[in-house]
């Protein structure tokens, strides 16, 4: 049940790098993370689930409601996400749809979120955009 989260920012994102597991003991505490975020005035949040070893359906709540919360504010909130085992969460629950999700760090911070072919190429799970 342990939990890394850092923050920092890299051009105009806000990459979260979040490590362990995220959980119904762990989540509030990425769900405090985010809401940080926005309220230091984030709009374009970069989610690094790289060092993520699971999921569950509250770090997934927690997620779209992260997501929910940018886009009221004309904003975006992408991922970042390697692990066939946490895809397969995203795909499971029709999520691949709703996120952005790349491959690589690199990628994310490459796409714009302006850039409507990267987004377009995440919202099928493949993490192709670029």
């Amino acid at each position: 049940m342990d939990l890394s989260l850092a923050t920092r920012t890299v051009g105009d994102r806000t990459v979260v790098e979040v490590g362990g597991e995220i959980d119904v003991y762990t989540a509030p505490q990425l769900r405090s993370q985010l809401n940080d975020a926005v309220a230091d005035g984030a709009r374009h949040i970069v989610v690094d689930m790289s060092g993520t070893d699971f999921l569950d359906s509250t770090g997934l709540g927690v997620l779209v409601g992260g997501l929910k919360r940018v886009r009221t504010m004309d904003g975006d909130l992408e991922l970042v996400c390697s692990s066939e085992k946490i895809l397969k969460v995203f795909r499971i629950t029709g999520l691949t749809k709703v996120f952005t999700i790349h491959g690589s760090l690199d990628e994310a911070l490459g796409s714009s979120a302006s850039d409507g072919g990267a987004a377009e190429a995440g919202r099928d799970g493949t993490g192709t955009a670029g």
